[in-house]
């Protein structure tokens, strides 16, 4: 876990994770987000992306789990992300998920971070996020 006063412009973290065949089917069921492009390889096929693709939120969510658990880490409170989806991520693949301070935010003690998803090297997400650290005593 990092507070604000450990944090430092600058430091980065890093997390690699699959995202399975089940990972975006279980996503859509929670969200009702069943577009076929992400579930139905028949359809995906004929399409400019030849495969199913991992939805763009659910990148986002894992960005968000890494916020929140493992940088800046447990207790952290997003006050905004926001992001721009450059590349499929196609279902079945790895991503690895970059995060690197870029602010501190003395007025309010909040974090600004630049969050990245990669898929073979290549950014597959870029955008930024803020947070509220948890404090040292959490």
């Amino acid at each position: 876990m990092h507070s604000y006063d450990s944090m430092q412009v600058g430091d980065t973290f890093s997390l690699k994770r699959f995202i399975s065949k089940e990972d975006v089917q279980g996503f859509a069921d929670v969200t009702g987000d069943d577009n076929p492009l992400h579930v139905d390889e028949e359809y995906a096929a004929g399409t400019r992306f030849e495969t199913t693709v991992v939805h763009g939120v659910l990148l986002l969510g894992i960005v968000s789990k890494v916020l929140g658990r493992d940088y800046p880490g447990h207790g952290s409170i997003a006050v905004s992300i926001s992001a721009k989806f450059l590349r499929p991520v196609p279902v079945g693949s790895e991503i690895e998920v970059q995060v690197k301070v870029v602010e501190k935010i003395e007025r309010h003690r909040h974090v600004r971070l630049k969050v990245y998803a990669y898929r073979n090297g290549k950014m597959a997400v870029g955008g930024e996020a803020v947070v509220i650290p948890p404090s040292p005593d959490s």
